[in-house]
């Protein structure tokens, strides 16, 4: 682990988690075949499953690709201006929930301001053959400020059509993600036209679009299938990434609380654990940097930046029992995972020459 001192709470439940792996069966998931559908791409980094065997995928330095079953790569015009430096670019893009009759998809990317300073934006726009039409901003994270860190930026639909934006805390905005006048390290929730959702907790402050507060980088967020709940993730600093469960009003404690460290060794803080505070279901140490998350059946895969592998997460009654590496081969930076409606896993390798990968996995 690090030096930091864990809970009483915290050691029961690893050694819990530990238990119920060592009771389970050992029939761990693999990989049972393994097809490039394209290649070439520019360090992809959100994937979205067209309804006609077609692909959508951001490339961070400042496209959306439209890639055909047969690999075709058509780059669609009709962006708005991107700051692609360091973390910054085209990020998550998710479809409309009602895509087969509107073509509506959304986008999130990197914009600057008259000065140079950035931050997150996302773009509503109508989907043609190779272009985006209608193209509208509904949101924009501020403040924006000249870095390029910890953008964050994962985009999901709930059931009752509320659009989630996960932002990160930009670095810089570290000591800010507790207050409601800014919107580093929240997670948004937001209607399709980006007014705030009226059941959002927080409606009375500077920032009534925020759904949860507390949070560092957020670079993977589901809806559970059954549960009707969102789940994400999120890079810690030097260890302690998290799995959490979303709840709206909720504070997960970033940086109060944490499992981490500084990369340079010193303590962010002495607490993993306060009262009023979120716990995570699981969290990684040392981090494994995770990014993309999707639901597998009843289990979950996350994409391992650090240690290049795509991590497969068995589920036991919502927590973590045991975890898998799978495509540890490719030697590849996993961005994103997505599974189509017939269980096929899609992943994105985040290289300048990124692939587009498709997955048959065997439990």
């Amino acid at each position: 682990m690090n030096s930091i001192t864990l809970s009483t709470r915290s050691v029961v439940n690893t050694i819990s988690a530990l238990l119920l792996c060592i009771c389970l069966p050992l029939g761990a998931q693999t990989v049972i075949s393994q097809q490039t559908i394209a290649t070439d791409l520019a360090n992809p980094w959100s994937i979205a499953l067209l309804p006609n065997n077609e692909f959508l995928v951001t490339e961070r330095p400042g496209h959306i690709a439209r890639i055909s079953a047969a690999g075709t790569v058509t780059r669609l015009s009709g962006l708005p201006d991107v700051v692609a430096e360091r973390q910054g670019g085209v990020l998550g893009i998710v479809l409309d929930p009602n895509f087969a009759t509107n073509q509506t998809l959304y986008v999130c990317l990197v914009g600057a301001d008259s000065e140079g300073n950035t931050g997150s934006e996302v773009y509503k726009a109508t989907l043609a053959t190779s272009s985006l039409t209608n193209v509208t901003q509904i949101f924009a994270a501020h403040p924006k400020i000249k870095s390029g860190f910890h953008f964050g930026c994962r985009l999901a639909f709930a059931n009752d059509g509320a659009l989630f934006i996960t932002l990160g805390d930009r670095n810089s905005g570290k000591d800010q993600t507790q207050s409601l006048d800014n919107h580093y390290g929240k997670i948004i929730r937001v209607q399709s036209d980006g007014s705030p959702h009226p059941k959002n907790v927080f409606l009375d402050s500077a920032v009534p679009e925020v759904y949860s507060i507390g949070h560092r980088n957020v670079q993977g967020i589901a809806l559970h299938p059954k549960l009707n709940v969102m789940w994400a993730h999120e890079h810690g600093p030097k260890g302690g990434d998290e799995l959490n469960t979303l709840k709206a009003g909720a504070n997960y404690g970033w940086p109060t609380i944490t499992y981490g460290i500084n990369y340079n060794g010193d303590i962010i803080s002495d607490k993993t654990e306060s009262p009023g505070l979120e716990q995570p279901l699981t969290y990684w140490v040392p981090s494994i940097a995770p990014s993309g998350m999707a639901f597998y059946k009843d289990d979950l895969l996350v994409g391992s930046l650090k240690f290049r592998h795509l991590r497969y997460l068995t589920l036991q009654d919502n927590q973590v029992v045991r975890q898998t590496e799978l495509l540890s081969d490719l030697d590849a930076r996993i961005r994103d995972v997505a599974v189509g409606t017939d269980n096929t896993v899609y992943v994105v390798t985040d290289e300048p020459k990124g692939r587009l990968i498709a997955l048959q996995l065997q439990p």
